[in-house]
């Protein structure tokens, strides 16, 4: 009696074989699913297996891979023909340059080679959905993926839909990039930048503003990030900070901070108060996520975690 077939492994076809590209073919086989990169220069083609080989060597060096480097980088395959990448992808990813004619280009001819009920996903950090999709035949099921570079160890990953893109693939594209071990982050509204990168802009204008005006330098402007905010950011985020920062959560801290940011904020010519509706959104979003009777046993926990870190750190010196 013949052994029965092994069922297929999911498969993702990337397209362009650059750093993003190498990253998400990490990531993908890491988490078990077949890769096939597509690049049409043959240096790059060339280069992926090897790049990728290296990433998953140090990933296990640091016991961040379930298997053997080898058996992981097995599951990627790389070449120059598009149609051979893509052609029974369930998911595409798109890693070609910042270059809005050329990633249509690119997509018109994925669409005409993937399957009907593949998704394809943008990694652009820059350009809408919109201007990228718009028109073009199958356009519902495209929408942007951004990462957080790289994504093997930075797990948000940002969905980003059109208008017109169908929810089918959204949802699609969630379980996709969850089954990978991704956490995906579903942005409701073409922001330029997205999430993180707003996020990463404001910090960076106040850095530059704070450097231009001579209140620190550029070493003590990093510092007040890498020894203080970002150590908590990396555990709790900028809305659990404030709310674990004071006793009766977000909603105490903004009605004793609030006049203070709000100045601040009109410093730089930037007029957006902590309104009483803006703060109540805020605080029901947090106690949705930890009841107030909770929140002493939470502050333990965040102290905690960070004697850890620390311990680590001097560990590691």
């Amino acid at each position: 009696m013949s052994e029965p077939l092994q069922e297929r492994l999911s498969q993702a076809g990337i397209v362009g074989a650059g750093s993003i590209g190498v990253a998400w073919a990490v990531t993908f086989a890491r988490g078990g699913w077949s890769v096939r990169v597509q690049d049409p220069d043959p240096t790059r083609v060339e280069a992926v297996r090897a790049e990728a080989r290296d990433r998953l060597d140090r990933l296990a060096a640091h016991g961040l891979l379930d298997e053997e480097p080898a058996a992981v980088a097995g599951r990627i395959e790389a070449g120059g023909d598009l149609a051979e990448a893509v052609s029974t992808a369930d998911l595409v990813i798109e890693c070609a340059p910042e270059r809005l004619d050329l990633k249509r280009g690119v997509y018109e001819a994925v669409l005409a080679e993937a399957p009907g009920d593949a998704v394809l996903t943008s990694s652009t950090s820059a350009l809408s959905p919109s201007e990228l999709f718009d028109g073009l035949d199958g356009a519902e099921r495209c929408l942007v993926a951004h990462p957080t570079n790289p994504p093997y160890l930075l797990p948000v990953v940002e969905l980003v839909p059109a208008s017109f893109t169908a929810e089918s693939a959204v949802e699609r594209a969630r379980e996709h990039f969850s089954a990978v071990g991704m956490s995906p982050i579903l942005v409701r509204s073409e922001a330029e930048g997205f999430v993180v990168n707003r996020l990463q802009g404001a910090i960076l204008r106040e850095a530059y503003c704070l450097l231009r005006d001579g209140v620190a330098s550029v070493d003590e402007i990093d510092l007040a990030v890498r020894g203080g905010l970002g150590r908590r950011w990396a555990l709790t985020g900028p809305f659990e900070t404030v709310d674990l920062n004071t006793r009766g959560g977000i909603a105490s801290h903004a009605e004793k901070m609030g006049p203070a940011y709000e100045r601040m904020g009109a410093e730089r010519g930037q007029n957006d108060p902590w309104t009483p509706d803006l703060v109540a959104r805020a605080e029901a979003g947090r106690r949705e996520a930890l009841p107030l009777d909770q929140w002493d046993s939470r502050v333990l926990w965040r102290d905690e975690q960070l004697m850890k870190n620390e311990a680590n750190r001097r560990r590691d010196k």
